[in-house]
């Protein structure tokens, strides 16, 4: 395609994505290569949202199996992902994209608080806004938390960027002869538990008709080029008629 397929964009990045090679932390080379990752498409004059994780700090739901109060870790969990809002955020203005961070908790001196209408302001004036703080609720992932804001900024696409090529039909890891699906539907999905995101966030795709992609951010170029239409990954959405 010589043109973006989508308009306006969701990406989701989890938390362990900011650590790189590290089992925790941050690491500022991959954070300024995911940077570089989405000025790329933001520079094509697609309209870019991010939803970040936190597990490269906390993860609420670990934590909490350990004998932490769930609702307590899952906030530290939240918390967590505002950390990676802004050191992504500084990695992008440093590239001289124009951003705002929006958190579903409120704290006025790191970020605006996310409202709706101003984060759809922010888009359509070319800015990138990147969403922090899961839905500002505990027990909810941040996959549903990023199928939530897809949602409310009218976006055309999930895009679950991970360190596997896609979506396979057992763990590619494990067994050598795993099969990668280039496409598939919503249902097929939800029916043989194939783990794309978790059981909320996948029904509210599926409800809307919001389609995903799995994809690896690990290959320089991928977020381009899974916009522009190359077929990487795995497309998830409903059947075609």
């Amino acid at each position: 395609m010589s043109t973006p397929r989508w308009p306006r964009i969701l990406l989701k990045l989890s938390g362990e994505m900011f650590a790189g090679e590290r089992d925790f932390g941050f690491n500022p080379p991959t954070i300024k290569g995911i940077a570089s990752e989405v000025a790329s498409v933001h520079s094509s004059g697609v309209e870019t949202a991010i939803v970040v994780g936190g597990g490269n700090i906390m993860r609420g739901a670990i934590a909490a199996e350990s004998g932490m109060d769930r609702v307590a870790a899952d906030s530290i969990g939240m918390l967590a992902t505002v950390q990676n809002a802004l050191a992504l955020q500084d990695a992008l203005e440093k590239l001289g994209v124009d951003t705002r961070v929006q958190t579903a908790i409120a704290m006025s001196t790191l970020a605006e608080p996310f409202i709706r209408r101003r984060a759809i302001r922010h888009l359509e004036k070319g800015r990138v806004v990147i969403l922090a703080a899961g839905t500002g609720n505990p027990y909810f992932s941040t996959d549903t938390a990023a199928v939530l804001r897809a949602l409310e900024i009218k976006a055309s696409a999930v895009l679950k960027a991970t360190n596997v090529d896609g979506v396979y039909d057992k763990d590619p890891n494990k067994f050598s002869d795993a099969k990668r699906f280039t496409e598939l539907d919503y249902r097929y999905c939800i029916e043989n538990r194939l783990g794309v995101m978790d059981m909320t966030a996948f029904t509210m795709c599926e409800e809307n008709n919001l389609p995903i992609v799995v994809f690896n951010l690990g290959d320089e170029g991928n977020v381009r080029r899974v916009v522009f239409g190359d077929e990487i990954g795995t497309v998830v959405r409903g059947k075609r008629s």
